[in-house]
């Protein structure tokens, strides 16, 4: 049981400002900024975070300093969403994670270059936000519920808590019902993921079915996700990656279709079979060849 947070006084960071938030979900315990002592290092009750230089998860230590200067970089987050089991769906579901490990480890300048931007760039990233959170926490040597800094916090571990754990669990509700689509021709081929509506419904399904395309390796060739209208007894047709080979524009005049956008990314249909789900779709396919152009 965690009775405690600790993690390093002085100037504040990202990394260990956000690992004691994701702990703070969990254990809404008091965080004090100061070096640790070797008995803190032994208490199970007491998280060490981003200091110590230990990494021994079974004690709640939680420091990557002492990591060789070439390995992969790390930082105190990835050491505690790894001990919660969320470390690779955070990777894959937060792709500001990988930046964040970069410039704990590496600083500044090799991240610039790794991103591919001019160093100039790293600063103009940052907002009032970034700037007040991490100055507040770093001002005082201790942080106990009730306290603003702390509930923000611990209100900040929660929603990625939340994400992470919501976003798995509706990839996984798709999964169970999943359809991948073959439709068009050899010379111009169309894959679309479809879900039916299921009772209860899937929360935000077309996101999690985007996410499930990714999982399958399959970005390149889906074109389009079909999945029941949040809003609604029908479905909503969406283009997949914004893919420029479906234009849902070109079946605004069909009878069940609601609303098609007039930039062709979207439409919504009425409840319709399936076979006439896989017409609409076909029947907004944009030739590869650009020759089938609407009109």
């Amino acid at each position: 049981m965690i009775r405690s947070i600790l993690t390093h006084p002085g100037g504040a960071h990202k990394d260990e400002f956000l690992a004691c938030s994701v702990l703070l979900a969990n254990h809404p315990v008091p965080i004090e900024r100061q070096e640790p002592t070797e008995k803190d290092l032994l208490d199970k009750g007491t998280a060490v975070v981003d200091v110590g230089h230990l990494h021994q998860p079974d004690l709640h230590n939680f420091d990557h300093h002492q990591f060789d200067r070439d390995a992969v970089p790390s930082c105190s987050l990835s050491l505690v969403l790894d001990y919660l089991g969320l470390y690779e769906d955070a990777q894959t579901f937060c792709p500001w994670l990988e930046v964040a490990e970069w410039f704990d480890c590496r600083g500044p300048n090799d991240t610039a270059e790794w991103l591919g931007i001019d160093r100039e760039v790293v600063g103009k990233l940052n907002s009032p936000l970034d700037i007040t959170l991490l100055q507040s926490f770093a001002r005082s040597e201790l942080h106990k519920p009730g306290e603003p800094v702390w509930e923000v916090m611990r209100m900040i571990g929660q929603e990625l808590l939340d994400y992470l754990t919501g976003l798995r669990g509706r990839i996984d509700a798709v999964k169970q019902i999943e359809e991948v689509w073959e439709l068009g021709t050899e010379q111009n081929p169309c894959k679309v993921m479809y879900a039916p509506r299921m009772n209860p419904m899937i929360e935000e399904v077309s996101g999690a079915m985007a996410w499930r395309v990714k999982e399958l390796g399959l970005e390149e060739e889906v074109l389009a996700t079909v999945y029941p209208d949040g809003r609604g007894e029908g479905y909503g047709l969406k283009r997949f990656n914004d893919r420029p080979e479906v234009d849902f524009s070109r079946i605004e005049q069909e009878p069940e279709v609601r609303f098609a956008h007039t930039r062709g990314f979207i439409a919504k249909v009425e409840p319709v079979s399936v076979d006439r789900l896989k017409e609409l779709v076909l029947a907004s396919l944009i030739s590869s060849k650009g020759a089938d152009e609407k009109g």
